[in-house]
C-alpha cells in the first residue's frame, strides 16, 4: 500500500496511550509520514477518517480477556463512505502499571482509568486495593493519567510504563492486569485496497431476518466453501430492540476468487452488510 499522500494519521490520545503506541508502530511498518492527530474518543477517529480524504486511523480492535471494543465496531459500521476498511493489524502486549504522583501505595484511595483498563485488573484492584475505592472512567489510560494533576495525592491511574515517563508519575505497582498474557489488536483503518498476501483474513458485518434458521444459512455457505470463520460476534442493530449485527471474521482475501463468490453469497441472504476489509493476519 502507498501512503505516501496520506497527510494526517488519527488515534486515540493523549500521548503516551496505547494507540500512540500502535500509531508508531504501523508508521514505521508503511514509512508514514503523515502527522500525528490525536483524538479524545474512538468515534472522533472514525469520523475524522470518514470526512477527510487521505487520512488514516488507528483503533482499538478487540482485547484478549475483554473482547471487542464495542466502540470500534459500532461506529466503524456507521461510515458515510463504505471504502472505509482495515488495512492493517498489530497485537501488541499489555503491560498495565498502578501510577501516581505519590510513592506511597497505602494512600490510594481512588482509581482514574479506561474502562477496558479498570476490566483487565479486576483481581488486583479486588484483592490490592481499598473496599471503598473511588473508580472513576476516563476516556483513555494517557488522559486517566493526565488528569492526576486535578486531583489530590490520594489517587492513582492505570497506564504504561511510557505514560509515567510522559507524565513524570511514579510507577506504584508493575504489571497490575489479571492476565500476563493480556494482548489488544490494533487496526489501521483508510479508503484503500490491499493486495493477498496468502495469509490473510476478510472481516465483514451483516444482519438477516429476524427468523428461525436465518444466521445458520450464512454460515452454512462458510461450511459449503471450506472456509474457517474464526470470529462472531453480535452487536445490538440500535434499530428494533432483539435485531442484531454479526460482525465476522474468516480466514482468506477478497481478491481470492472462493472468497468473493462466497461473499457474494452471503450478500443476498442479509438485510445490511458493510464489507470491513481483508489484511494481512
Amino acid at each position: 500500500m502507498d501512503f505516501s499522500n496520506i497527510q494526517r494519521i488519527a488515534y486515540l490520545g493523549p500521548e503516551a496511550s496505547f494507540s500512540e503506541m500502535a500509531t508508531d508502530i504501523f508508521r514505521e511498518k508503511y514509512s508514514i509520514t503523515a502527522y500525528p492527530e490525536k483524538m479524545t474518543t474512538i468515534r472522533q477517529v472514525i469520523e475524522f477518517v470518514d470526512d477527510n480524504p487521505n487520512t488514516l486511523g488507528v483503533l482499538p480492535l478487540e482485547n484478549s480477556i475483554e473482547g471487542s471494543v464495542r466502540e470500534s465496531l459500532d461506529y466503524l459500521m456507521l461510515t458515510k463512505n463504505e471504502n472505509i476498511r482495515m488495512l492493517s493489524q498489530v497485537i501488541m502486549p499489555i503491560r498495565h502499571c498502578l501510577l501516581a504522583r505519590t510513592t506511597e501505595f497505602y494512600s490510594i484511595t481512588g482509581i482514574i482509568s479506561h474502562p477496558q483498563a479498570l476490566a483487565q485488573c479486576q483481581n488486583f484492584i479486588h484483592d490490592e486495593m481499598p473496599r471503598n475505592l473511588n473508580i472513576i472512567e476516563a476516556t483513555s489510560t494517557a488522559e486517566a493519567a493526565r488528569s492526576l494533576a486535578n486531583y489530590n495525592l490520594t489517587y492513582a491511574a492505570i497506564g504504561s510504563k511510557k505514560t509515567a515517563d510522559i507524565y513524570n508519575l511514579n510507577v506504584l505497582r508493575e504489571n497490575i492486569n489479571d492476565d500476563q498474557t493480556n494482548q489488544t489488536r490494533f487496526v489501521l483503518i483508510g479508503d484503500f485496497e490491499t493486495e493477498l498476501t496468502g495469509n490473510d483474513k476478510t472481516s465483514l458485518v451483516f444482519a438477516t431476518e429476524n427468523k428461525p434458521g436465518a444466521l445458520m444459512e450464512i454460515l452454512n455457505i462458510f461450511y459449503e466453501n471450506n472456509i474457517n470463520l474464526s470470529y462472531i460476534v453480535s452487536r445490538p442493530s440500535k434499530i428494533n430492540f432483539g435485531d442484531y449485527n454479526f460482525i465476522v471474521n474468516f480466514d482468506g482475501h477478497i481478491k481470492d476468487p472462493k472468497i468473493f463468490r462466497t461473499v457474494e453469497q452471503i450478500k443476498e441472504k442479509t438485510t445490511f452488510f458493510r464489507f470491513f476489509g481483508s489484511y494481512s493476519k
